[in-house]
């Protein structure tokens, strides 16, 4: 099962890559995308529909952890193509409300699932047969209507889709609040360059996060004085990439045994090896 979902979802982030370059105009990015994302997730519905997992192991994973994947996709573009058709006229401080409005709305979800948010980001698995199987089923007003399916739901695989959907749109908004009143970030057909364009992170995802782990604990950037949430927002739009959930990758950096840090070793090597050659295989000699 894992392999066909897989290839499902591989597909479905190719196609979002593709309407991404194939559309100048963000609203029609997000508007391809809305229609790339319900596709797919109808795509998925009827492969699982027609298919019996062997165990309720089984089970349990495909609602945490593979339907939320695919459905978070959905919330993501759908909520950040209303964002761009319902902004406001009235200059800077009311699109400041407006997207402080739309962050509270993330805020208020966060409140009322506390409890739930904190047992699926401490890893823990102990009421997942409760959450993760079919049969608990709650409606959710806010679903797409071939989403009430008690063959096809749980009553928390939404909640995750929503969690996932929502860091990324919080993180989407304060990068939007940042750009009000820089506009000469964006170009004229609403593109974002900032100010250049078409460089891609050819490293790791892990890696990244390594590196901005370190910048951030050096004190490298405001002295130490900003939330690596914001740190992860601005690499992400500088080369247009997705670092999710850089805190595991941290705590899965920390597990290492035989070398912890490996990207910052590899460019500290990298560099030294560029400064043999550049000077002769020898550093240059010391003032007087």
């Amino acid at each position: 099962m894992r392999t066909i979902t897989d290839r499902f979802y591989d597909a479905l982030e190719n196609q979002l890559s593709e309407a991404k370059l194939n559309n100048e105009a963000l609203i029609d990015q997000y508007r391809e995308s809305v229609r790339i994302s319900k596709k797919a997730m109808t795509k998925l519905k009827n492969y699982v529909t027609s298919y019996a997992f062997a165990d309720t192991e089984e089970e349990i994973h495909f609602f945490k952890h593979i339907k939320p994947k695919f459905y978070s996709k959905y919330i993501y573009y759908n909520n950040i193509y209303n964002y761009h058709m319902k902004v406001p006229p009235g200059g800077e401080e009311a699109l400041r409300a407006y997207i402080n409005k739309h962050l509270d709305k993330i805020k208020s979800y966060y409140d009322d699932n506390l409890s739930f948010y904190q047992y699926y980001r401490s890893g823990s698995t102990a009421q997942d047969a409760v959450f993760f199987t079919r049969g608990g089923f709650d409606v959710h007003p806010e679903l797409e209507d071939f989403e009430e399916d008690e063959q096809y739901s749980t009553s928390h695989d939404y909640k995750i889709a929503r969690i996932i959907a929502n860091e990324k749109i919080q993180e989407y908004l304060n990068l939007e609040m940042a750009l009000v009143g820089n506009s000469d970030l964006v170009q004229l057909n609403g593109y974002r360059v900032f100010p250049f364009k078409n460089f891609q992170w050819t490293a790791t995802t892990t890696d990244a996060a390594e590196l901005l782990y370190a910048l951030k604990e050096g004190r490298a950037i405001n002295n130490g004085n900003i939330d690596i949430g914001e740190l992860v927002t601005l690499w992400e739009f500088i080369f247009e990439m997705e670092i999710k959930e850089p805190y595991h990758k941290l705590y899965d950096i920390g597990k290492r045994h035989k070398e912890m840090f490996v990207f910052l070793t590899r460019i500290k090597d990298a560099l030294w090896n560029f400064i043999k050659r550049k000077f002769n295989k020898g550093l240059p000699p010391e003032e007087e």
